[in-house]
């Protein structure tokens, strides 16, 4: 069974900085890509940041500059660094993983984690 379990969110105030971390199990990690979402205002799916298995990185426009996504293999681990946070970045960040077969893709999500940026 695949689980993604986030953690390092929690409260900061504007212009702080957090980590967050999501541990994957169940799966062989480096099979996987990884990606960072949140809900915007309109409840859609926004693409927070993105890590393939070979370590290329994308960002959604908000997270440009400010975040940075890694993962350590390893640890089967991905982390998103968040800096300059500001009180539109309030909300449930939620660790995303796609393993690509070719013919078909399986997604995984875990349960999120809440990140408030106090003004």
């Amino acid at each position: 069974q695949v689980q993604l379990v986030e953690s390092g969110g929690g409260s900061v105030q504007r212009g702080g900085s957090l980590r967050l971390s999501c541990v994957a199990s169940g799966i062989a990690f480096e099979t996987l890509g990884m990606g960072w979402s949140r809900p915007t205002p309109e409840n859609q799916r926004e693409v927070v940041a993105l890590i393939t298995r070979e370590g290329f990185r994308s960002y959604g426009d908000a997270a440009k500059g400010r975040f940075t996504i890694s993962r350590d293999n390893a640890k089967a681990t991905v982390f998103l660094e968040m800096t300059n946070l500001q009180p539109e970045d309030t909300a449930v960040y939620r660790c995303d993983a796609i393993r690509d077969y070719g013919s078909h893709h399986d997604a995984y999500s875990g349960q999120g984690t809440q990140v408030t940026v106090l003004s």
